[in-house]
């Protein structure tokens, strides 16, 4: 397999990860505030670099690009915290496809300032794929013009800043620094207001709170693998697939039923997905 390959294989599985944790921060949103639900979700990234970071320690935390990682930083905050207001304000399924947004972002960011060949094919997918996403949203529909709507928009536009600068990153940082460095600052972040935004889990709200720490975790390192063997604009398109995964759960877990055009859409975003990875299957020496 090429390396693009690879990429889209585990940004399959990371997406799966991704759309888990988002349906346990709409469970989870209803008892602590976004920033709470945050701050857990960052801790046990931290701690689970901690191993990888302690071997080259301070070197593992040196970096010559402090800027690509203030602009990392910047998008991954934006990107985390509305994804998770998002699903507070709106249904599971409209915040997963407004968020496909992202994938029009990460094109246009790796064709500009990563410099990557995006060509007819791939920019061919990504707005099939795209269309897609306008038909499950269907114009017309009173959410269109729903100010919450906007939030999972900004987080996609952090969210193609975070992923354009990590596959920056990942060319010469480890992926424990890349996640160290991501922990700390966006943890920081979330974790001040707590002072005055708190509250206390039981038991069940612990576990609950760890379990979405730990999904996250494997999501982020295998999102990041991802990102270090594919191209961006390749990787970026797997993010269609959530939408399957979101409307899966959200049947099972909000009793949210797909119409037609949600099935339509889902097709069409299925086929667009399907082109490309055929396409990259087909050309083995691809890097």
């Amino acid at each position: 397999m090429s390396d693009n390959t690879k990429g889209i294989l585990w940004a399959l599985l990371a997406a799966a990860l991704f759309a888990v944790v988002i349906a346990m921060a709409k469970m989870a949103v209803v008892d602590y505030h976004v920033l709470q639900i945050l701050f857990f979700r960052q801790m046990v990234v931290f701690l689970s670099s901690l191993p990888d970071i302690s071997k080259s320690f301070p070197e593992s935390l040196k970096t010559q690009r402090p800027g690509i990682h203030a602009a990392r930083l910047i998008g991954a905050f934006t990107a985390l915290s509305c994804g998770i207001w998002a699903v507070s304000v709106l249904p599971l399924s409209m915040a997963t496809t407004l968020g496909f947004a992202q994938v029009l972002f990460v094109a246009l960011l790796a064709l500009v300032f990563l410099k990557e060949p995006v060509g007819a094919h791939r920019i061919g997918a990504v707005i099939v794929g795209f269309i897609g996403v306008i038909v499950v949203m269907r114009p017309g529909v009173e959410g269109l013009i729903d100010v919450n709507t906007l939030i999972p928009l900004l987080g996609a536009a952090g969210a193609a800043v975070a992923v354009t600068s990590v596959r920056k990153l990942s060319q010469t940082e480890s992926t424990a620094t890349l996640l160290v460095y991501q922990s700390v600052f966006v943890g920081a972040l979330a974790g001040i207001p707590l002072m005055w935004l708190w509250v206390t889990p039981d038991f069940f709200g612990w576990v609950f709170l760890l379990a979405m720490g730990v999904l996250a975790t494997l999501g982020q390192w295998v999102g990041v693998l991802a990102l270090r063997l594919g191209e961006a604009s390749v990787v970026g398109n797997i993010e269609y697939s959530k939408l399957i995964y979101a409307a899966v759960l959200g049947f099972v877990l909000f009793n949210e039923r797909p119409d037609s055009y949600t099935i339509l859409g889902a097709c069409i975003i299925i086929g667009s997905s399907i082109y490309i990875f055929r396409r990259e299957q087909l050309r083995p020496s691809a890097h």
